[in-house]
């Protein structure tokens, strides 16, 4: 299971929506994501750039993308921006294998 980074925008539709109808849409749209096998670890509304970030765990990243694509097309958000998520041990794994990578930059001659 791979973890996310997720954020995003409301529209001004969506949050004309919401406060219309006031409910806790991380809640909401998580039991949704279920059904792909995903779940949201921690969500949260934000100020800033971005109105709501989320931290989902995904099967891969074909479900991931999916999902948000899915979401993408309801035209509820905007500026949806994804971070894949590396756990600090596979991180330090990745430190290893690339001491092994033989790379060579390339050089003015």
């Amino acid at each position: 299971m791979g973890k996310y980074l997720i954020r995003a925008s409301y529209t001004s539709e969506a949050w004309a929506a919401q406060i219309d109808n006031p409910q806790n849409r991380i809640e909401i749209v998580g039991k949704q994501m279920e059904a792909l096998g995903c779940k949201i670890i921690e969500g949260y509304y934000t100020f800033g750039d971005d109105d709501i970030v989320i931290i989902v765990e995904s099967p891969d990243n074909i479900t991931t993308a999916s999902m948000l694509m899915k979401v993408a097309s309801s035209g509820a958000l905007s500026n949806i921006s994804t971070t894949v998520l590396i756990d600090p041990k596979d991180a330090v794994e990745a430190l290893n294998k690339a001491s092994d990578f033989n790379y060579i930059p390339a050089t003015k001659q």
